[in-house]
């Protein structure tokens, strides 16, 4: 494994016969587990009757602590996009003067508390706190391929008509050379729209076939960041203290964000060890969208914020901010993995030698769910954005061959813990699905020739269970009801009831799509068939 500033990079070429057994691992364990059930039934079917009960108990126990994790999470983040953030970060210039005023106000929110707190400790850190909210600068690196103004446009103008002052706003449009003649013009337009609106607008091409890179959005990114970190050492800015926060063109950010994540940088001594992550939350055109990608978008969205939920458990996903002092540190992101944001956490998590932690900010980045210029083609994209998101399912081997390294520094104790949530996580992923929706009719279909009470009743078992795991379904659709953004004007009101009847589909989507589509990214992995282009998936906006 490679090495670039002290951070382990997926190799290029040949692996290890350490690293391709953890190449292979995810999907020998997903492939076992749906064998198992069949081996255990065929050899005993109370066998298989207790294996497939263990499993769907602790789906039940999932989707309960989802479902309610959902609700509060929820409720978090309808609060957290209520408070002045800008005021929040305007105490931290005087953080003693503030406590004094604030500490006795009647305020009982969990954004005010933890407010007040942070106050006291600055209070007591003054002298030791050395950056001030108006020294901080946010640069936003947003990436393009052939996107038009119609996606970007409305991207750009969620950053400009932020609470953050624009006057401290770098913003670098990284688009790429292969989107050809197009995008090139589509860049200099936006230049051209809103060069003046920040302290800079700064266009930069990312080359095609550039060696010991993949095509993809992390080799894009790293040579922007390159070009943001050349442009901060003239300018002077000291780059200890600008944060830097990778956007999708599809990308809208709350006009808050900005704020909030300047907050949270500022309160933490040691800042640079932390990246922020938002909520990203698939609702932009959401009213548009097919019933089978509507669902899996407002799904996404709520795994984005049950995540939010578990600050111990949360990596990197989508759009996210880090300081551009960690960043320049550890060479910025990966340009061997198309997953380069779920891999940016590991990466991090190594170059500070497991002094790493990821931050929620929780208020939404809303992002686009999947359309195309046809149903059937929007049924493709959704399926080949699936698997590219599963393809993080390389971080097992990264992870596990560093793991076991002499190289790493990690305790062991702390690492490991991590690498069997990542590998459950992505074999649960696959495995989990079919074997609810059919594995109750398994033992009996495998011992025809018996009559076993329990094999033959497990079928209606297994359908009380998913009758109760039902409630969670229908708590579901009730918040994900309120997550919508107003109906366009253009839909009637039978378009609401369609949001709530679309759920029916899920247990289709999830073996369908979900399931299918992790047994497809762990099966090249297994059989070293590496993903190694970035499938663009296609934005096309609707217009009335």
């Amino acid at each position: 494994m490679s090495k670039a500033n002290n951070v382990p990079e997926i190799p290029e070429g040949k692996r290890s016969r350490r690293y391709r057994f953890f190449e292979i691992l995810p999907a020998l364990l997903s492939y076992s587990a749906v064998i198992l059930l069949f081996v255990l039934s065929l050899i005993n079917p109370v066998l298989g009757a207790i294996y497939l009960l263990i499993i769907i108990a602790t789906t039940l126990v999932k989707a309960v602590g989802t479902a309610f994790r959902t609700i509060q999470g929820h409720k978090i983040m309808l609060e957290a996009e209520r408070v002045d953030w800008s005021k929040r970060l305007a105490d931290l210039e005087n953080p003693h003067a503030a406590y004094e005023k604030r500490r006795d106000e009647d305020d009982k929110s969990y954004a005010f508390s933890e407010h007040i707190q942070n106050l006291r400790l600055l209070s007591a850190l003054e002298g030791e706190q050395a950056l001030k909210p108006k020294e901080i600068y946010h640069a936003i690196i947003m990436t393009a391929y052939n996107e038009g103004l119609e996606t970007l446009v409305p991207s750009v103008e969620a950053v400009r008509d932020g609470t953050f002052p624009d006057e401290r706003i770098i913003f670098v449009l990284a688009y790429e050379e292969r989107g050809g003649e197009a995008m090139e013009q589509t860049a200099e337009e936006l230049k051209k729209r809103f060069d003046g609106c920040f302290k800079e607008f700064i266009l930069v091409k990312h080359p095609e076939d550039l060696p010991h890179e993949i095509v993809g959005k992390g080799p894009n990114l790293v040579y922007a960041g390159h070009h943001l970190a050349e442009y901060v050492a003239k300018s002077g800015i000291p780059k200890e203290s600008i944060i830097v926060t990778s956007l999708d063109s599809d990308n809208r950010m709350s006009k808050k964000y900005l704020d909030y994540v300047a907050y949270e940088f500022c309160v933490r001594p040691d800042r640079q060890h932390y990246s922020y992550q938002p909520i990203s939350v698939f609702t932009n055109n959401i009213w548009d969208a097919a019933a089978p990608m509507r669902v899996i978008a407002v799904s996404n969205s709520f795994f984005n914020i049950v995540s939010t939920m578990r600050p111990h458990i949360l990596r990197n996903f989508a759009s996210h901010s880090q300081p551009l002092a960690a960043l320049e540190g550890m060479d910025f992101w990966s340009k061997h993995t198309i997953v380069e944001d779920g891999h940016q956490y590991w990466r991090s998590l190594f170059y500070f030698d497991g002094k790493y932690s990821v931050v929620p900010i929780r208020v939404a980045i809303g992002q686009d769910a999947v359309i195309s210029n046809s149903f059937w083609k929007t049924l493709k994209a959704q399926f080949v954005q699936l698997r590219r998101w599963d393809y993080g399912a390389s971080d097992v081997a990264y992870v596990g061959n560093y793991l076991f390294s002499k190289d790493c520094k990690i305790p062991f104790w702390q690492l490991f813990p991590k690498f069997v949530r990542l590998l459950d996580g992505h074999v649960t992923l696959a495995y989990m699905a079919p074997i609810v929706a059919f594995g109750g009719w398994v033992p009996m279909l495998m011992n025809l020739s018996t009559r076993g009470a329990l094999a033959f009743n497990l079928p209606n078992v297994v359908g009380m269970i998913q009758t109760v795991a039902a409630i969670g379904l229908i708590i579901t659709v009730i918040t994900s009801l309120k997550m919508l953004p107003s109906r366009p004007e253009k839909y009637k009101k039978k378009r609401t009831f369609l949001m709530v009847l679309q759920w029916i589909l899920m247990p289709v989507i999830a073996i369908v799509y979900q399931s299918a589509a992790a047994f497809y990214s762990q099966t090249r992995l297994m059989l070293g068939k590496y993903m190694e282009k970035f499938d663009v998936t296609e934005k096309v906006v609707k217009h009335d």
